[in-house]
């Protein structure tokens, strides 16, 4: 009888292995889909801070006595590329994107900028590149649902307290995006 009771042990024992061996690479599985969703944002936030500088020399041609807001451009430029957690690159975005908004504020006083070739064509690759962060944003944020649902799950809630596994945070949205737009008629 304690023979049959041993074998129905390991039994057990073995299929509970096998349960905390899936569960464990099942949570590596999201793990690196997460990292992989991250590293195609810094990919497309990278092609924008690429971008950032020409967009300023064609700028600048227009209106070189602007020079307040080329350097609060390059100020957060160069902090997005100084970033280097998720949590770092998130702040930096958020600069970034108030830098371009004043300087698209500089453009609106020079209708001769908006007709260049040049300017339209740097914009039209910006307003590329904001549609592509905006989709791996998305992609990256479905990822990170998908790993901490899985690490809060029970068993895998256990695996991953063990193997040091921790919620990665969400891409969300910049505070100043919250706020309902100010629409002017009368400029």
């Amino acid at each position: 009888m304690s023979k049959k009771i041993l074998i129905a042990v390991v039994v057990v024992a073995a299929l509970l292995a096998f349960q905390g061996v899936g569960a464990y690479n099942g949570i590596v599985r999201k793990d690196v889909a997460v990292n992989e969703k991250w590293g195609q944002v810094q990919n497309v936030l990278q092609r924008r801070g690429d971008l950032i500088p020409n967009l300023v020399q064609t700028v600048k041609g227009y209106a070189a006595h602007e020079k307040e807001v080329f350097e609060y451009v390059a100020a957060a430029r160069a902090k997005l590329a100084g970033a280097r957690t998720p949590e770092e690159v998130m702040q930096a975005n958020a600069e970034v994107s108030s830098a371009l908004s004043r300087l698209l504020v500089v453009v609106e006083n020079y209708p001769q900028l908006k007709a260049d070739q040049t300017f339209i064509r740097l914009m039209d690759e910006l307003a590329g590149t904001e549609n592509r962060i905006s989709v791996e944003r998305m992609r990256y944020n479905a990822a990170v649902g998908e790993f901490n649902t899985d690490i809060k799950v029970f068993p895998n809630s256990i695996i991953a307290g063990m193997t040091g596994f921790r919620a990665k945070p969400f891409f969300e949205a910049e505070t100043r995006a919250k706020e309902v737009p100010k629409v002017d008629f009368g400029k």
